[in-house]
């Protein structure tokens, strides 16, 4: 069966649903497709800080009155080594920006409230899809849907589905350069039914390993710790995980760990990865189609929001003036904050992580690079102006 539309988009995550909110807001039809169910993308557990920049797009078209409600608004964090913490006052070095806690998980939902509200057409649980002539003017997505097949019709196709997803592969080998770094560690992590212990997200370097308290709401909290990238996560029951977030998080005061029921955990690997360019012919890839980022520097889901904040803007240019400087444009646009964001992800990771071949003269140099921060106005401002989010970029 034949259908038509502008843009399709591959992938109901953030960067598709966005992109294909931003687009209906120039008056752009498009057409989402997603393997999964509405049910597991509304309740995918992923990142949960968004940057400034993030928050005033999605409060800017009309997607933050459950985000203005609900969100939890940070103006710091904290760096906790030595059994001390130090604030970095993220809002006073950046002139007032901050970050907000607010889980991908509740975006996609007000995204795909906003889409349906709309009348947008977005086709859940998909199979076989296939996106083909994209080096013609009229790309063809080729999918099945409840044991029917439809190949989609539009000027342009957007990959917003994922590291695992379809769209990269769509391109032919050799056009493709692909950058690619696998950390020595992984984070173990847990969704708990328990109050945060902290007001802001706080940063652990300990001897035996890296944690991170975070947030997820005034009753939820996610938090991590460093382990092998291949741990078997049946050797870690929920007493040994709050026993080893207690030694980490540990301090010299009387700061206290309240645990609390695990709802959720798991192992991720932490890793890099680029692909140059983000486009060829007619295909766009966005998101993590495009770039992975170790979690460290909580910057996947803004990255994405970024790459699908600027294909709009191409393409309503495209539409609405006939001009293509932007689209010609939007790998190298993209690129210059994704390698910009990679940086500061590493940065973070490898001062904060332990690794297993340290000799002593690695751990001398993280710690250095702790006391710096924490005692330099100028490296601080550093920390918080890429934490969140550089406006320039």
């Amino acid at each position: 069966m034949g259908l038509q539309t502008k843009v399709g988009i591959i992938g109901a995550g953030p960067a598709g649903l966005l992109l294909s909110h931003l687009l209906y807001l120039e008056g752009i039809e498009s057409v989402v497709l997603e393997a999964r169910s509405r049910e597991y993308v509304e309740q995918r557990v992923r990142a949960g800080v968004l940057e400034q920049g993030t928050v005033d797009l999605l409060l800017d078209k009309g997607l933050g009155d459950r985000l203005r409600r609900e969100a939890l608004v940070h103006h710091g964090i904290e760096l906790r080594f030595d059994g001390r913490g130090h604030r970095i006052a993220l809002s006073d070095l950046t002139g007032g920006r901050a970050i907000w806690i607010y889980g991908q998980q509740e975006v996609v939902k007000d995204l795909i409230n906003a889409r349906l509200e709309a009348g947008a057409t977005i086709h859940f649980e998909v199979e076989g899809v296939r996106p083909t002539e994209i080096d013609t003017s009229s790309p063809v997505i080729s999918f099945c849907k409840d044991g029917r097949q439809y190949e989609l019709k539009c000027d342009f196709v957007a990959g917003c589905d994922g590291f695992h997803g379809v769209s990269r592969n769509a391109i032919p080998s050799g056009v493709l350069r692909t950058y690619n770094h696998t950390y020595p560690f992984g984070w173990l992590g847990i969704l708990a039914a328990v109050a945060p212990s902290t007001d802001e997200l706080i940063y652990a370097y300990h001897d035996r390993g890296f944690a991170l308290h975070s947030l997820r709401s005034h009753k939820i909290s996610r938090l991590y710790i460093q382990v092998a990238p291949d741990e078997d996560i049946d050797q870690w029951p929920d007493d040994r995980i709050w026993e080893e977030l207690r030694v980490r998080l540990a301090t010299d005061d009387d700061w206290t760990l309240t645990d609390g029921p695990v709802l959720e955990k798991s192992i991720t690997p932490m890793r890099s990865f680029v692909v140059e360019p983000m486009q060829y012919g007619r295909l766009f890839l966005a998101g993590d189609a495009a770039h992975i980022v170790p979690a460290t520097g909580a910057k996947g889901l803004n990255l994405a929001v970024h790459d699908v904040r600027m294909l709009a803007e191409a393409l309503t240019a495209w539409y609405h003036a006939g001009t293509d400087d932007l689209l010609e444009r939007y790998s190298n646009t993209c690129l210059r904050r994704a390698w910009r964001v990679q940086d500061f992800s590493s940065f973070m990771s490898l001062m904060l992580h332990r690794y297993s071949d340290d000799d002593g003269f690695r751990g001398r140099l993280q710690r250095a690079q702790l006391e710096y921060v924490c005692s330099s106005e100028t490296a601080a401002r550093s920390l918080a102006e890429n934490y969140v989010g550089l406006p320039h970029v």
